[in-house]
């Protein structure tokens, strides 16, 4: 039997620095940071990850990834879409990542049409601190 994708349970970012990935995710998406031990880690090596809905983000320290780990896992290469609250004003969210001068936003820091899983939506994007591409 072919097996059938039900979800994402989690990815992985490789990054230059797992502490300030934290801040960025934490702060401008409203992510909740966690530390856990993986079962297969007998070390006891704490890992951090960013927790939102049901999913997750685990984080990787460039030249210190877990194993095992992507073929070619690079700080910057990912390019994420995410959905906010309904109750989430996107232009709200605009004008404040626009007054952070520590935020690299995309298409101008204006509010553009895409094509989502769910069909047209409206995105913005900026750089997370290792340049991936957030939506």
């Amino acid at each position: 039997m072919t097996a059938t994708v039900k979800t994402l349970d989690h990815l992985v970012l490789t990054c230059s620095d797992v502490a300030a990935t934290v801040a960025f995710y934490t702060t401008h998406l409203g992510m909740h940071a966690t530390e856990f031990v993986s079962p297969k880690d007998g070390d006891g090596t704490a890992r951090r990850a960013l927790h939102f809905g049901q999913q997750k983000i685990n984080l990787h320290q460039r030249g210190a990834e877990f194993e095992p780990k992507a073929q070619t896992a690079l700080p910057g290469t990912a390019d994420l879409c995410f959905e906010v609250a309904d109750e989430v004003r996107l232009e709200h969210v605009q004008t404040r990542l626009k007054k952070d001068d520590g935020v690299r936003l995309e298409e101008e820091g204006e509010i553009v049409y895409r094509t989502g899983a769910k069909g047209r939506m409206r995105s913005l994007y900026v750089r997370d601190p290792d340049g991936n591409l957030i939506e």
